[in-house]
């Protein structure tokens, strides 16, 4: 860890000069990329990530006032000063320092404390920002981590992770909790099924002959600032109560896509059918989806539409619905060929890549001209699955390179995209690189 170990250094120092003192710890947590299993673990279903090896580092001095001092190595994020016991998160503005205050409040509630120390903190992260490798998420956690252990408390790692995703939404981001586990729940050398209700991991180990190379658009996406995320995961809501209506379930207790197969104890390809059944293709107006479920506009809109999505006029629940079924499908068709590692593994895999961007492309709406660009030329030279990862539109590529390859299709998409298009040039230094499964979020003590 001699980058790790450098970087630590640097950040003494320029806490130093920041804050005239020491930092008594130091808290790493890392970003993510998700090999599969897009938009699909906030309906309640398996995803499969690993950690990168990019990641969020906080220098923390506990302080006797009751002061919150944030201050970030990038000159792009303003200081932020703050009362410990009055936190205030603006969900209007996805500001830097509101993703750290999401993690502190988190844990305060959690323990239901209202007296809390101040402290100073440095962040500093080399997670490209808006790439969809979760650098807002790994910001959220590494502050939890932050804030418990000046608290002196202990949680499980599964515990901490719980509490992340729940105190993201203080953001008003809807997400399901995979970029918090994987942050927390990571092993060096592995991916990660994580499992939801309850929380839990799995070791996925990925095939030898392989790389999973990280190409970014260079188109920044905002997760709390774009109304499409918010829109998606009320898309699958409101696809799960038509879908348990139509089935005969008791709709109104449904919230998740995940709930529909459980009560009615069927398997994905099912699921399918039913949906092809009980759904059309044309968009839903908010009066047919009344009409569907027997309730009023205003019920809708005061009961299960969230305050972002009320203005919403219409919604694609079939393409959501059917996006949803087939990646959970393509994410357990994903382990199992790890887990049996046939010759043509990294072919087979490549294959359910393939297919998942097309569906995000298609069926989700969360791909952009850009990704499907960089996805054609990945693919070109020599990916044998390439697709976008993270909430989309927007961010990176993943793609699955055999390593006798690598070399030239690094080179060749450097050229094709990279150069091509002068406006990615300044990021491209973060831009495209392959990784490999990184370890979770780790407490360093000051020696």
């Amino acid at each position: 860890m001699p980058v790790l170990y450098d970087r630590l250094l640097k950040l003494k120092e320029m806490f130093n000069s920041k804050f005239g003192s020491t930092p008594k710890f130091y808290v790493r947590a890392p970003g993510r990329v998700n090999i599969i299993g897009e938009h699909i673990d906030y309906c309640g279903y398996s995803v499969l990530p690993m950690a990168v090896e990019q990641d969020m580092l906080i220098a923390v001095e506990p302080v006797k006032t009751h002061t919150l001092q944030l201050a970030n190595t990038n000159p792009l994020y303003p200081d932020f000063s703050t009362s410990a016991n009055n936190i205030y998160i603006d969900k209007t503005k996805p500001l830097w320092h509101n993703y750290f205050l999401c993690g502190f409040k988190g844990i305060q509630e959690h323990f239901g404390l209202s007296k809390l120390t101040g402290m100073n903190c440095l962040v500093d992260g080399n997670i490209p920002p808006g790439s969809g490798l979760s650098s807002s998420s790994a910001l959220v956690c590494c502050a939890g981590l932050v804030t418990l252990t000046v608290l002196g408390m202990s949680l499980s790692k599964v515990e901490l992770a719980e509490i992340c995703a729940k105190s993201e939404r203080y953001i008003g981001t809807e997400g399901g909790g995979m970029d918090q586990s994987i942050s927390f729940l990571a092993e060096e050398g592995t991916a990660k099924l994580i499992e939801f209700s309850p929380l839990r991991a799995t070791d996925v180990k990925l095939p030898s002959g392989a790389v999973f190379v990280i190409a970014n658009s260079c188109v920044e996406m905002n997760k709390a600032a774009t109304s499409h995320f918010n829109v998606r995961v009320m898309e699958c809501r409101l696809a799960a109560k038509v879908l348990a209506k139509h089935k005969g379930l008791q709709w109104d207790k449904v919230l998740r896509l995940e709930e529909v197969q459980t009560k009615l104890g069927v398997s994905l390809e099912e699921m399918l059918l039913v949906t092809e059944d009980a759904l059309h293709a044309e968009p839903y107006s908010r009066e047919e989806i009344c009409r569907c479920l027997g309730i009023s506009l205003e019920e809708l809109r005061t009961q299960i539409l969230s305050p972002n999505t009320q203005d919403e006029l219409t919604f694609k629940l079939y393409q959501r619905a059917k996006h949803v079924y087939s990646e959970a499908a393509r994410v357990l068709q994903f382990k199992q060929v790890c887990e049996e590692a046939p010759d043509n593994a990294v072919q087979l895999l490549g294959e359910l890549m393939n297919q998942s961007h097309r569906s995000c492309r298609d069926m989700y709406e969360c791909s952009c001209p850009e990704l499907d660009q960089l996805v054609d030329i990945c693919r070109k030279f020599g990916a044998k699955g390439s697709r976008l990862t993270g909430a989309g539109w927007g961010g990176c590529t993943v793609s699955i390179v055999p390593t006798d390859v690598l070399s030239s299709f690094l080179t060749n998409v450097h050229e094709a995209y990279y150069q091509r298009n002068s406006s990615s040039l300044a990021l491209e230094k973060h831009s495209l690189f392959a990784t490999k499964p990184g370890g979770g979020a780790l407490v360093f003590l000051e020696a």
